[in-house]
């Protein structure tokens, strides 16, 4: 009986043998690279981590330089984050802050900066808040071409009412009623219905004598009604 056991598991460890010296090289080759590829991952969550991290830092030291009014902080801070994180939400983060301070400033053309910078690196996201912010500030400067030319290209579709109401606000700026009237229809059908911003453009209607499409529908009796 021991002999046929030993005989049996001679068996398996030739077939275990054949079977590691056909497929052996294959497996180990497969191994290698699936633990390769989980270092490289874990290598590369705790680089975007780190970077995240230090991104961080240095937009914190734009805001608290743009809090004690020191501009060149301020701006070597936001150079930094430029030249190493510029792929990061902080760099672009950092971009509207300094903007922001610019024009409570009156230094329209650094916020011009660093907005355009924001237009340029940015996410969608930013990349959309950055050109509606942009076009504000050639609107002050009476820019009204560049205004428009700064909402070019696409935006998210949640961002679409916010460029509509932009748009309205640079024809009425230039006393062109029409055109502002129907910027801020096309606005006010794409904001989203009950949200606090629909009032506002509500207003900007009323004040050039317009009223929203729907409501004026809404208001416009029907034929059953005047029967």
């Amino acid at each position: 009986m021991a002999n046929h056991f030993d005989l049996e598991e001679q068996e398996q460890i030739e077939q275990l043998k054949h079977f590691w010296n056909t497929w052996g090289t294959l497996i180990t080759a497969l191994l290698v690279v699936v633990f390769a590829g989980f270092a490289g991952w874990n290598g590369y969550q705790y680089w975007q981590k780190r970077q995240a991290t230090q991104a961080a830092a240095l937009m914190h030291a734009v805001d608290v330089a743009i809090s004690a009014q020191d501009a060149a902080r301020a701006n070597q801070a936001f150079a930094d984050l430029k030249d190493k994180y510029a792929g990061t939400v902080q760099a672009a983060q950092a971009g509207l802050m300094l903007a922001k301070a610019s024009v409570e400033q009156g230094k329209l053309d650094d916020a011009k900066a660093a907005l355009g910078w924001v237009v340029d690196k940015g996410d969608e996201g930013y990349q959309a808040l950055a050109k509606l912010r942009l076009s504000a500030v050639l609107e002050q400067e009476k820019k009204y071409d560049e205004a428009f030319k700064a909402l070019e290209g696409t935006v998210p579709e949640s961002f679409a009412g916010l460029v509509a109401d932009r748009r309205g606000d640079i024809y009425a700026a230039q006393g062109k009623r029409t055109e502002a009237v129907e910027q801020y229809q096309r606005a006010h059908a794409a904001i989203e219905k009950g949200m606090e911003y629909g009032r506002i453009i509500e207003f900007k209607l009323n004040a050039l004598g317009a009223e929203p499409t729907v409501l004026a529908q809404a208001k416009t009796p029907t034929s059953e009604t005047q029967r």
